[in-house]
């Protein structure tokens, strides 16, 4: 089967990552120069799978300038933080995002000192003006799987709307509002992953934790079966 996009992506980040904690663990020059070989290998797939322009040399640059020392090298995915909140009228809180125009759940990176939970407290006032009650975890997703090109792990949390105001964030988001099942906005970001779940959860019915289940075998091409 021909490897996707995705596919390719996920293999040179994962390359890369793995140079990127050797190079911060490792004092041999021999092994260096191995890390640094497989950066750049990593960086040509994505310059053939037409991921990034032909400027190989750009994204080894870009990658190198995170390379720590010791623990703080390990490479590891980001952490972000998104909430599905829901109101007394059964409706979901989303964001425009001002950067792409799309729609979402209100999300963002976490930040230190916080726990997660905490984090989506701070993070839905600052984006929506809405105070919000953390009930419980909704979701996790991998990023890469979800299409994106920043590896990440995403926590998503089922909130309920506690007070505030509607107030988007002047510079984070273009609008905000609440929505009904029925009359969503559009473009809204990956609805196959978790609308369905998440105006479930609004609705108060029993919902499990969504997330990515492992794929068999993990570094095959997707969708590729056992014996292909």
């Amino acid at each position: 089967m021909r490897p996707t996009e995705a596919d390719v992506l996920r293999w040179s980040e994962a390359l890369a990552g793995i140079a990127r904690t050797g190079l911060g663990f490792t004092q041999s020059l021999y092994e260096r120069e191995r890390f640094q070989e497989i950066l750049h290998v990593a960086a040509d797939m994505q310059v053939v799978a037409g991921l990034v322009p032909d400027e190989a040399p750009g994204v080894v640059e870009r990658w190198a300038a995170t390379v720590g020392d010791g623990v703080s090298g390990y490479v590891t995915p980001k952490v972000a933080v998104g909430a599905v909140v829901g109101n007394d009228d059964g409706k979901l809180l989303l964001v425009q995002r001002a950067d792409s125009g799309v729609w979402l759940y209100p999300t963002g990176w976490a930040d230190v000192g916080y726990s997660p939970a905490e984090v989506v407290v701070k993070e839905v006032a600052e984006e929506t003006g809405v105070d919000v009650e953390v009930l419980g975890l909704f979701a996790v997703f991998d990023g890469l799987q979800l299409g994106l090109r920043i590896p990440l792990y995403s926590l998503v949390w089922h909130c309920r709307a506690t007070g505030g105001r509607l107030l988007a964030h002047p510079l984070e988001c273009a609008d905000v509002g609440w929505f009904a099942e029925d009359e969503l906005p559009a473009p809204l970001a990956g609805t196959d992953h978790w609308k369905r779940a998440a105006f479930a959860a609004v609705r108060g019915e029993p919902v499990e934790v969504l997330w990515d289940r492992p794929r068999r075998p993990v570094w095959r091409a997707a969708g590729a079966s056992e014996e292909g």
